[in-house]
């Protein structure tokens, strides 16, 4: 509701007048508190408290001259529609930017004076004690102009229009009338009183404020930017020892529990020293592993463990298989081959299988360690005659492995010679049972059934595992060595050949350049075995689209040139089985041919796993890894970086220009 001049209606009221003459004078008023005051007897009106707005008119009323309340008497009106502005406030500037200007340089005004020191309220009792001056705005009804309040600057005989005494012996009584006016007017005007310099008001919000968001933290934090649950009170304690903790201190299950910490980070967490999870002393002191409960708040290999590193639960692992052919030299270069730059990222864990190795095998192992850099360390290394394997993985995560055991088996008759046979390596990570075997089977196009009796002795023969328990014992089976773990993979030198001419097959790879090497497949002996079940029951391979590893001439990308004339075939293969469907999802399934050192081209294949936790009453491999092989890789890597840029550096100062 508004009154006629466009001021809001709040709970004033229409006071109307019956004089001698019958002039009829009507005042409105707002809300002005304690606000008149007869002063003295010429009936001039002050303001006592204009910092106390908000009693009703009615108590102004009272202390009206009592011929004036005689003759006085007041009733309701109905609401009248706002009038229309006035053409002067319609061609001012634009109200709301007016008042942010006018907000604006009386803050300034304030920041820059020496003198003012003291906070909004402070200076509003300033202004309350400072004498009334009449016909000046007061600060007051400056600050609500700054505040968008409900007050505007209108004219006082608008505002409160009194008409004039039509007797004479009225004359007074209408003096004191205009005057209340007037009075009344200027308190709408700010004209009231005057102060010291305006200040800006405390503003405070009109409803409570919305609560805070508890979910601030992201939800892929992995290895060091999580919190154990155990810590919940680290940020209290935290505040109490050191007075202050990390503003990026935040976790889901800390949010859960009611704690949230001032400028939290969305995406890193810090403890009050370093990105390390915190630990407090007394879990130092009582914290202990081998519970043997899976879901133990604070096992290692517990569920809370496995979702802090792994949220979704799945870990890469790239398995490779490569023939040497007994080369002593080493590739130049093994990041094709170790690094391939199709996926973004690197895996958690590697796993390379060579048959007919290098002479060196420490050589070869430094080599890879060299390639895969400081992040990865060697879990475990074996050889079975110049079958070798190598299982390296992350470095923060050793601590989840069970020690790593491994076997082997000898498929040749004459056993001095090891260059056929397979070998085997198998640990838990976290819950979840490995088993990698590399082969060397029986090598000829026509062989297929000694491959396929090397294959049944090697998983009746295979004894593992030895002193980790079985995950799963009921489904395990003792003339299968593959039964008895939960994720296996088998790779290597399978020797199956393509049963078709060299000429036919020439053809199709000269038709089909490209990947499409599906009737090339049609001809292969392992596809056929595999979807006969004689052999690698209950395994899968992924979809082949490289061309066959073998053989090639070395240092060459061409086919066998020799007399023998030697049938392409895809002898090098990754397979792989699983004991719940679905754990194991191909990624990528590809051959390097960039390196050359060899008759074979290494085939290598990416694999997303997933992972269940487990418990902590196995034997841990706490951390074990090849310590000495990882300083040496790792001084290599710097040597060959240097010596990189040093030949850089020297390339750059032999360049002469010459002018002739």
């Amino acid at each position: 509701m508004t009154t006629p001049n466009g001021f809001p209606l709040h709970s004033g009221a229409h006071v109307t007048r019956s004089m001698e003459g019958g002039a009829v004078q009507d005042l409105h008023a707002k809300k002005a508190g304690k606000a008149v005051k007869e002063a003295g007897g010429n009936g001039l009106l002050t303001f006592e408290d204009p910092t106390r707005v908000g009693t009703s008119l009615n108590e102004a009323l009272k202390l009206l001259p009592g011929e004036l309340k005689a003759n006085m008497k007041i009733k309701s009106i109905t609401p009248r529609p706002p009038r229309k502005p006035r053409l002067e406030r319609a061609a001012s500037l634009d109200e709301k930017s007016w008042r942010r200007w006018r907000r604006f340089r009386t803050s300034q005004e304030s920041l820059t004076d020496p003198n003012e020191t003291s906070s909004s309220n402070g200076s509003l009792r300033e202004a309350s004690l400072s004498p009334p001056v009449r016909g000046r705005a007061s600060p007051w009804h400056q600050c609500c102009q700054q505040n968008s309040l409900h007050s505007s600057s209108v004219d006082a005989s608008e505002a409160s229009p009194v008409g004039k005494s039509r007797g004479g012996g009225s004359s007074e009584l209408g003096k004191r009338a205009s005057e209340i006016s007037s009075a009344f007017g200027g308190l709408l005007r700010g004209k009231a009183f005057a102060g010291s310099k305006p200040r800006l008001a405390q503003i405070l919000p009109a409803r409570p404020l919305p609560p805070l968001e508890l979910n601030v933290a992201s939800h892929t934090l992995r290895t060091a930017n999580k919190i154990d649950s155990d810590y919940v009170d680290y940020q209290h304690y935290s505040q109490h020892k050191f007075g202050r903790v990390s503003s990026s201190l935040s976790d889901t299950r800390l949010h859960g529990n009611g704690m949230v910490c001032d400028s939290c980070s969305t995406d890193s967490m810090k403890s009050t020293f370093s990105l390390l999870t915190p630990i407090r002393s007394k879990d130092v002191r009582s914290r202990s592993y081998l519970e043997g409960s899976l879901l133990a708040s604070g096992a290692l290999l517990g569920a809370e463990e496995l979702s802090r590193y792994f949220p979704d639960r799945n870990i890469g692992i790239f398995v490779a298989t490569w023939n040497m052919q007994g080369q002593k030299e080493l590739p130049v270069n093994l990041d094709d081959f170790l690094l391939p730059t199709d996926p973004d990222y690197a895996q958690d864990m590697y796993v390379i299988g060579v048959q007919e190795g290098c002479p060196d095998r420490r050589e070869w192992e430094i080599r890879l360690q060299e390639t895969l850099g400081p992040h990865y360390v060697l879990l475990y290394s074996a050889a079975h005659g110049v079958l070798y394997m190598s299982v390296f993985i992350r470095r923060d995560l050793i601590w989840f492995c069970s020690e790593v055991e491994y076997a082997t088996v000898t498929t040749r008759i004459v056993s001095q010679i090891k260059t056929k046979g397979a070998l085997g390596i198998c640990f838990t990570f976290f819950g979840t049972s490995f088993l990698f075997i590399t082969s060397h089977f029986t090598s000829g196009d026509s062989k297929v059934n000694e491959r396929k009796l090397d294959y049944n002795k090697t998983i009746q023969a295979l004894t593992l595992p030895k002193n980790v328990p079985d995950t799963n014992p009921y489904r395990s089976s003792s003339n299968d060595v593959t039964t008895r773990f939960d994720e296996v993979f088998w790779f290597g030198d399978f020797n199956f050949r393509l049963n078709k001419d060299r000429e036919t097959v020439d053809s199709i790879l000269n038709q089909n350049p490209g990947t499409d090497v599906s009737r090339l497949l049609a001809y292969d002996q392992l596809t056929s075995e595999m979807s006969r079940g004689s052999i690698f029951k209950g395994f899968q391979e992924a979809d082949i689209h490289f061309r066959p590893s073998y053989k090639f001439d070395i240092g060459k990308d061409s086919y066998d040139t020799t007399s023998k004339q030697r049938t392409p075939s895809y002898t090098d293969r990754v397979v792989y089985r699983s004991r719940y469907k679905d754990d194991i999802q191909a990624v990528k399934y590809s051959s390097c041919p960039v390196i050359k050192t060899s008759d074979h081209r290494p085939v290598f294949a990416l694999f997303r796993v997933k992972v269940r936790p487990g418990r902590d009453n196995i034997p841990l491999a706490a951390g074990q890894f090849d310590r000495e092989l990882y300083l040496i890789g790792i001084k290599r890597r710097i040597t060959r970086e240097l010596q990189k840029r040093r030949e850089q550096k020297d390339q750059r100062s032999s360049s002469i220009c010459s002018i002739s």
